[in-house]
């Protein structure tokens, strides 16, 4: 016998053997035991759920010699014909090739003839694809049929199918299988044919038939075929895990790999979409995630990581991928720079993004206050995940409140009319106060001083002064994105307790950090030669080049000429017009009309 299909070969038989529509077989059932069989159904649902093999077990029983509670036996002449395809009583009409009125036309014809059986069955498929016409030509058939005659319609498309097509029938919902009892089904099919199968290989399979019984057998098939193991998909999952750890090369090189393996882009997209979406069930709704447990288990933890705010914004971004990859000149590098965009937030200043950042300060304020609910972020956590602000110096602080004062109340101002007027404010900030003491030099906003090196005390170690030499230039440039990141916020301070110390700006930082700490130790090792031991201090001082802190425009600087604006009187009035100054500052100069 030539090969079959497995979904052929595995395809129900009986009610009972239709897996995970028992509210449909139930009900089918009971009435072909109760003689209570309608003239026409509608059977509407996803592909692959068992919609045409239902009808055709509705058909055989329908037909059964001998009818067991319901149930056809498959062993009378009138089951094995169905089954085989031979039976007279039984007539299917493919609409999608079949849709015009001249087929619906042949079919009532035929329809009032008699049959072999006790009951003429049509199974139409695809009824949704029939035209307006030859719906309109099967409405008057469909109402009243002659009494032998059953109709079965099926389609994935019910909003499609005409109101008063809808209103002739009774309605039957198809449903997906979930995950679980996909994979029981998987392993009794494995188990009754023979096959050798690796338990990562049903997941996949389940994966591939996403609650589609037929597919899930052809996903099965096709695994068996390659040796029973299946192909990986581990590019698909290293691009959500860079977008979870934030780090954009490792997203590429899933990309990448992906793209060496023969993915296109679009296909790429789409399966990272997939899992997005799963991600985003698991936090929001977990019973609507349809997947294995072990997948389901690691599907939480991508979403964890990565938070609500990010989630939907990778969604919104590897979606608006898919959308513009036909149009894209090279479709790679849409898909790269909406990942791009994902992993580094800073790049992207859409709302989404902005949302993203202030979600994930407050989260890690969160975490450093060791509450769980919401609140104020804390200023340690705003600190470590924004390094790279700078606070402006005090002296240019200054300066710039001088320069602010000065542009507000700039006006001529001419010679104090007695000794005993203060002058005015402009003159005052040009020419300066008659001072009674020397002035005081202006204050400079310095650096502390970094601690003097010290030496190190234990056998075997380098010295405090050896590691910061090296720190910059060969430690950290051997360090992963993620640890270069978080380690280059820290500085060496003592080498003691045969351990190298280094100290961080904050205790969110030195959790950080400890997470890597053995990449930071393999660094060192490979670059002085024998292994140097880390320990990780939080620093109670900034280390030199951290932030100072910003004056605020306006106010006075300790150090600084207090200016008694009371004590201010306005300048005289000027009655010189603009040409008259600019002939009074360039003497000589001739004004001529511009009239």
């Amino acid at each position: 016998m030539a090969f079959q299909a497995l979904y052929r070969r595995y395809r129900p038989q009986r009610f009972a053997e239709v897996k995970g529509q028992e509210h449909v077989v139930a009900a089918l059932s009971n009435a072909v035991r109760d003689g209570s069989v309608v003239h026409a159904y509608l059977f509407s649902g996803p592909r692959g759920t068992g919609k045409t093999s239902t009808a055709r077990i509705l058909a055989k029983a329908l037909n059964c010699e001998e009818l067991d509670g319901g149930e056809p036996c498959g062993r009378c002449e009138s089951c094995r014909a169905v089954e085989a395809g031979t039976s007279m009583a039984v007539t299917e009409l493919d609409a999608a090739s079949n849709n015009g009125v001249e087929a619906i036309r042949e079919l009532i014809q035929r329809a009032s003839l008699g049959t072999s059986g006790r009951t003429k069955v049509y199974i139409v498929d695809e009824v949704h694809m029939l035209s307006t016409a030859a719906s309109n030509a099967l409405l008057k058939t469909l109402e009243e049929p002659p009494g032998h005659v059953v109709f079965v319609l099926a389609t994935t498309d019910p909003h499609k199918v005409l109101p008063t097509i809808r209103s002739r029938t009774q309605h039957y919902d198809f449903r997906l299988l979930n995950a679980s009892l996909l994979g029981e089904h998987l392993r009794s099919v494995a188990a009754d044919a023979g096959l050798e199968v690796a338990d990562a290989a049903f997941d996949r399979a389940v994966r591939k038939g996403d609650g589609s019984a037929r597919d899930a057998l052809s996903a099965l098939d096709q695994i068996v075929a390659a040796g029973g193991e299946g192909e990986d998909d581990a590019s698909i999952d290293e691009v959500v895990e860079g977008l979870c750890e934030r780090d954009t090369g490792r997203a590429l090189a899933g990309v990448a790999l992906a793209c060496s393996t023969g993915a296109d882009p679009r296909s790429i997209a789409t399966a990272v979409a997939a899992m997005l979406r799963d991600a985003l069930l698991s936090l929001m709704a977990p019973e609507l995630v349809n997947l294995p447990d072990v997948v389901r288990d690691r599907v939480a933890d991508q979403a964890r990581r990565l938070g609500p705010a990010a989630l939907v914004r990778a969604l919104d971004a590897v979606g608006e991928a898919v959308l513009a990859l036909p149009n894209a000149p090279d479709p790679r590098v849409t898909l790269e720079v909406a990942l791009v965009r994902v992993t580094r937030p800073e790049l992207d200043a859409s709302p989404a993004a902005l949302l993203e950042r202030i979600e994930h300060l407050e989260r890690a304020g969160r975490e450093a206050s060791g509450t769980g609910g919401g609140g104020p972020v804390a200023p340690s956590a705003v600190a470590a995940e924004a390094p790279a602000v700078e606070a402006r110096p005090a002296a240019a602080g200054r300066a710039a409140a001088r320069e602010a004062l000065t542009a507000a109340t700039a006006a001529p101002t001419p010679p104090p009319s007695d000794a005993g007027t203060k002058p005015a404010l402009g003159a005052h900030l040009r020419d300066g106060p008659t001072r009674t003491a020397p002035e005081p030099p202006e204050p400079q906003a310095s650096a502390p001083e970094p601690p003097a090196p010290v030496p190190s005390s234990v056998e075997g170690l380098p010295s405090r002064a050896e590691l910061a030499a090296a720190w910059t230039d060969h430690v950290v440039a051997q360090l992963s994105n993620v640890a270069r990141s978080r380690f280059s916020t820290g500085h060496f301070v003592d080498v003691a307790d045969g351990a190298a110390v280094l100290a961080l700006p904050n205790e969110i930082m030195q959790r950080k950090c400890e997470e890597r700490r053995p990449e930071l130790e393999a660094a060192l090792e490979a670059h002085f030669g024998r292994p140097i031991p880390v320990r990780l201090v939080v620093d109670v001082v900034a280390p030199p080049g951290g932030t100072g802190t910003t004056d605020a425009v306006g106010a006075p600087p300790e150090g600084d000429d207090q200016v008694d604006l009371e004590g201010l009187v306005d300048a005289p009035a000027d009655d010189r017009t603009g040409i008259d100054r600019l002939a009074e500052a360039f003497p000589g100069a001739e004004v001529v009309d511009g009239g």
